[in-house]
């Protein structure tokens, strides 16, 4: 597990880390299997990361726990 992801964070610190570290929204969704649309959306707060789609993004961006890791 990437360290970036042991606490939770904001959108905003999670944008901050993605440009912090060069890596754009779209090559973070392709990384991680994501669609790009709902990565942005999740990163400016449109969608909320309860589940579906939004879900997993907001996951891998280390918004939301992992709920089997919790």
């Amino acid at each position: 597990m990437d360290p970036f992801m042991t606490t939770l964070k904001s959108p905003l610190e999670a944008k901050d880390w993605l440009r912090a570290n060069g890596i754009s929204i779209s090559e973070f969704a392709r990384q991680h299997d994501l669609d790009p649309a709902t990565t942005y959306q999740v990163l400016s707060g449109v969608k909320k990361g309860h589940r579906g789609k939004a879900h997993k993004a907001a996951v891998a961006l280390g918004i939301k726990a992992n709920p089997v890791s919790m």
